[in-house]
């Protein structure tokens, strides 16, 4: 095979990993929210089971938590779910993975839900609570606050740490080869065994290389911007 052919191998491989990052982003960014509110609640049964999800979550590989999902429903009900939706998928529309896919993206979001419910909740109890009792003398309510005056600055204080989660993020969709999606690194593999071509192995790298400076760019500027916030 040609280089330019290899290159347009990996990039339909590179496309899932980018499906994979971006919903993971969607749906976990929003879901981290709830988790942190959660674990800060004045109910300590809600608090104490917040916590110990996240702490599960947070202590277990993720790969293992990708094998969990797609294996226990068969495992434990025999009844393999997302084998299923594969067959149905390829059969009746010709897409294959989709079990697989939707399994993977489902163990990124619960895993990266907690991991930004812990930097939302680092940020918000950061604050310190004179700014709270300043609004409550202004007669604010506690909602006004924290949009006015608390969530500015726990959006600075929170974006570094999220920068470097979303860049861990697209690197870590590699792990979704471990139950055969096709993603980039999956793809060399192929050709590793199909073609005996090692080098496509190496050269992903400079896929993920070229898209971390991207996400670098992008992300060095919102902090730039949000420098106004700075106290």
């Amino acid at each position: 095979m040609s280089f330019s052919e290899v290159t347009l191998f990996l990039l339909d491989g590179f496309k899932i990993s980018l499906i994979i990052f971006a919903v993971t982003l969607i749906f976990g960014i929003p879901l981290g929210l709830p988790i942190a509110f959660c674990s800060m609640s004045r109910f300590k049964l809600v608090k104490n089971v917040s916590k110990v999800i996240v702490w599960i979550v947070r202590g277990i590989p993720l790969m293992l938590q990708i094998f969990i999902i797609y294996y226990v429903p068969g495992l434990l009900f025999e009844f393999p779910l997302f084998s299923n939706i594969d067959k149905y998928m390829y059969i009746n529309y010709g897409i294959a993975d989709s079990g697989r896919i939707i399994a993977v993206l489902i163990a990124f979001t619960i895993n990266y839900a907690c991991y930004f419910s812990e930097i939302y909740r680092g940020g918000i109890e950061s604050i310190p609570k004179g700014q709270y009792e300043a609004g409550y003398v202004l007669g604010l309510t506690k909602s006004q606050i924290f949009k006015k005056i608390i969530l500015k600055q726990v959006i600075k204080r929170i974006v570094p740490p999220l920068s470097n989660e979303i860049i861990t993020l697209i690197k870590d969709t590699a792990l979704a080869n471990c139950i055969m999606v096709c993603e980039i690194i999956k793809q060399a593999k192929e050709l590793a065994a199909t073609k005996a071509l090692v080098w496509p192995l190496f050269y992903t790298g400079v896929f993920y290389l070229l898209f971390v400076g991207l996400l670098t760019i992008i992300l060095g500027k919102l902090e730039r911007k949000l420098d106004y916030f700075r106290s």
